[in-house]
């Protein structure tokens, strides 16, 4: 990832698209003595800015309140088939019934007619990167903080418009980022923090200029600074780094265990983190009442991630049969994203570009794995690096279609990755169901102009399918008469 600035090099590092050049390098050593509070302190600028303007929000949401939708055709996140006549109120941020007895509307309700219209859950993405999804190099190469949380702060936004209303956020300083949409300051979706990605020296998290090695145990990276990602090459340091993403919020742990597509020195086939070293990992997450998520590619990666005890692979496109088996065998979860062609990544050159190929090539058969063994599989699409690219989160969704049906890819998108969000347990920063439609469960939903079990296709064109966006109650599109 791109030296933004020293200390935000690993924003846009992995673009792979010659981030070592001498004028990104010249630019990024202007920021060098950066401080973290001087960050939080460009964020808190850019929220409050945020909190004063409306500029860029395509509504200003109401607060929770009731409101009745009627005339609903319901998919409840579960079923493989929706209901028509459907209506379903929502008071103080959750659902408080659904019928279809067409009972007059509570007094001070705010009414939608679906006219027949898909009601769903809202879309959930369980790997993201809030802050790192949608900065460009042109952003980055200015080393401005306030730059960097503005493109976050409209991605947000955007992500939200897209009807995805929780997300995973799979490594970041984004706890305060979430503590503003928590609180109303900005619009965006739900956030499941990880924190910073802790890997070894030389594995895919490892971003530091080669200026920076050898390793100063006693002085932090620019890299670890930013809070993007955090090193630890013994079983003390494991300990220290998943403890600190928990006092800091954490919900879950990503721990890097091998190399990454866009990182420039961690090829695919590496391992980093010793079997013995995960397991420290995954016994602080148990002690958190948590669990440990691992970025693995190769075999031997995820086979040894398995092993130690990880509840979730992060990718494993690469895995073969006998690595199949073992997840199926011990019930480990597969987050894994459909990368097809070029049409889904960023531009990548040199190493990066022969292993987005090599991707390119395993994903249909990682899907067909996980197919045959009956592999819990979640859903993500890990966009980075560019708002264009973002906007192409609905159609990463529809890529499914080559192994799953309409309803199962709703299912995978709502209720399924919900069940994996569950796994946070008391570390979950949303105490309440998410991912379906039933009484008490989190007022997020979607009311989609089409049926998207009949065409999942509708989900690629957000803004013209999707009629009504729901978060916690609060109405952030209407685009239908009252």
């Amino acid at each position: 990832m791109l030296r933004l600035g020293g200390k935000y090099k690993h924003l846009v590092h992995d673009l792979g698209c010659g981030c070592l050049s001498p004028e990104i390098e010249l630019a990024s050593r202007r920021l060098e003595d950066l401080t973290r509070r001087g960050v939080l302190a460009g964020l808190g600028a850019t929220l409050f800015a945020a909190a004063g303007s409306s500029v860029g929000f395509a509504q200003t949401p109401r607060a929770p309140g009731k409101v009745l939708l009627k005339q609903a055709r319901l998919f409840d996140g579960k079923s493989a088939i929706s209901r028509s006549g459907m209506q379903l109120l929502i008071e103080g941020g959750r659902i408080a019934a659904i019928d279809t007895g067409n009972n007059p509307a509570p007094d001070g309700a705010t009414v939608i007619d679906c006219g027949g219209r898909t009601l769903m859950p809202g879309l959930i993405d369980v790997h993201w990167h809030s802050l790192f999804a949608a900065i460009p190099v042109v952003v980055a190469a200015t080393g401005e903080p306030g730059a960097i949380f503005t493109a976050a702060t409209a991605e947000a936004q955007r992500t939200l418009m897209r009807g995805f209303t929780t997300v995973r956020d799979m490594g970041g300083p984004v706890f305060t980022f979430k503590q503003a949409i928590d609180n109303g300051v900005i619009s965006g979706p739900r956030i499941f923090p990880s924190g910073a990605m802790i890997t070894t020296t030389g594995g895919h998290g490892d971003l530091r200029m080669l200026s920076e090695v050898p390793r100063t145990l006693a002085q932090l990276s620019i890299a670890e600074k930013s809070g993007g990602a955090m090193i630890a090459d013994s079983a003390g340091e494991v300990q220290l780094r998943v403890r600190e993403q928990f006092m800091q919020g954490a919900s879950q742990i990503k721990m890097v265990g091998g190399g990454g597509v866009s990182s420039p020195r961690s090829p695919l086939d590496m391992t980093t983190f010793s079997e013995a070293d995960l397991r420290v990992a995954v016994a602080v997450a148990n002690d958190w009442n948590s669990y440990v998520a691992v970025h693995a590619y190769a075999p031997r990666t995820v086979q040894r991630a398995i092993a130690a005890g990880a509840a979730c692979i992060e990718h494993a496109h690469l895995m073969d049969e006998e690595t199949a088996g073992m997840m199926a065998e011990k019930g480990v979860w597969l987050s894994i994203q459909p990368f097809l062609t070029a049409d889904d990544t960023v531009p990548l050159t040199g190493p990066s570009a022969e292993r987005i190929q090599q991707v390119f090539a395993a994903t249909p058969v990682a899907y067909d794995l996980a197919r045959k063994h009956g592999i819990k599989t979640a859903w993500g699409s890990d966009m980075l690096f560019s708002a264009e690219m973002t906007a192409r989160q609905g159609t990463m969704l529809t890529h499914l279609s080559r192994w799953y049906s309409n309803a199962e890819i709703l299912q995978m998108a709502t209720s399924t990755n919900a069940e994996l969000l569950a796994l946070s347990g008391p570390r979950s920063p949303y105490q309440g169901k998410l991912g379906v439609l039933e009484p008490g469960a989190f007022a997020d939903m979607l009311v989609v102009d089409g049926d998207p079990l009949e065409n999942i296709d509708l989900l690629s064109d957000p803004e013209k399918s999707l009629a009504v966006i729901i978060k916690d109650g609060r109405i952030y599109k209407n685009a239908l008469s009252a």
